[in-house]
């Protein structure tokens, strides 16, 4: 068994595309979900054909009201969802902060003999995308959560949102586009990445980031320029940028003018950089397949991942 933070277990896989009639789990791995929100989500979903179940605590509290009920309940209904054999794909309910305190609570070895399927989430999420990329080796998507605005709105979901995550979920998401070019040219390569809080939060653990060979994709809500401009640079001197490809920066909402902090930290780095790309927090908000392989094209301003049929990905 590979140590935790070590590498992939394997090879990127194809992704796991999600249909009609599969059977899903929606679990709370962060913070609390609205159960109004959540019930309006998993109803949403269902919507879809999709069949839905929720993890057995997702509506649980605790002391610490940012919490999604205790860390041991969080990962055991991860766990449970994910290695139940019936279900196709994990719906995370919405983020907040939370995902990292369950990273040594989780059996890694029974989540890699449960088999390929997909997790679904964004934000404080990405911790799980990180870890799961490193540990299990599956593409995860990046993407709206089942208990919030984009999905669960009142309204109804927003609608270029919606449309393009149920192309992302059947493996067949068009290019995703920017709007503008920090920095021109091509990369191939497999995409990672997601918030940039939480990745340099996982500086200096057992699953520090390691971007070598890789598209990153960047993106943020609520913090100042000084502080994008910390996170960047604990990720550069800690060697996670080394062998970088690409990067993508997707929304950066409520977090002033942050591109002179990007030129000036990511532009050194000499590759390809697309921006303003509508991932992330925001509206709308576009999926994307995390861990699965992506080409940044900066003539047409363009991010395209994988694009099969279900038949293909499955």
């Amino acid at each position: 068994m590979n140590e935790p933070g070590t590498g992939p277990v394997r090879p990127e896989r194809q992704i796991t595309t999600v249909r009609p009639g599969d059977t899903v789990a929606v679990v709370a791995p962060s913070g609390p979900p609205d159960a109004t929100l959540l019930k309006r989500g998993i109803q949403r979903l269902e919507g879809l054909g999709l069949k839905v179940s929720a993890g057995g605590r997702v509506l649980d509290r605790q002391e610490l009201p940012y919490l999604a009920g205790s860390d041991e309940g969080r990962a055991a209904d991860l766990q449970a969802a994910w290695c139940d054999p019936a279900v196709s794909a994990v719906f995370c309910a919405r983020g907040g902060y939370g995902a990292a305190r369950l990273l040594s609570l989780i059996d890694w070895a029974a989540m890699r003999a449960a088999g390929p399927k997909t997790l679904v989430g964004s934000s404080d999420i990405t911790a799980l995308h990180h870890v799961f990329g490193v540990e299990l080796g599956v593409p995860t998507l990046h993407g709206p959560m089942a208990a919030c605005d984009t999905i669960a709105a009142e309204v109804g979901p927003e609608p270029v949102s919606w449309e393009n995550f149920q192309a992302a979920l059947a493996g067949r998401a068009p290019a995703v586009t920017g709007d503008r070019v920090l920095s021109p040219g091509r990369a191939e390569g497999v995409l990672t990445g997601g918030n940039l809080s939480l990745l340099a939060s996982l500086c200096g653990t057992r699953h520090h980031p390691s971007f070598d060979g890789r598209i990153v994709l960047l993106e943020d809500i609520g913090e100042e320029p000084y502080r994008i401009d910390r996170m960047l640079t604990q990720l550069l001197q800690g060697g996670a940028f080394d062998g970088v490809r690409g990067l993508v920066l997707g929304s950066w909402v409520d977090c002033g003018d942050p591109y002179p902090v990007l030129r000036d930290r990511l532009l050194p780095l000499g590759v390809p950089i697309l921006a303003g790309l509508p991932v992330g927090h925001g509206s709308p908000q576009l999926s994307v397949w995390l861990g699965a392989p992506a080409v940044i094209d900066t003539e047409s301003c363009s991010l395209a991942g994988p694009i099969r049929s279900g038949e293909q990905a499955r």
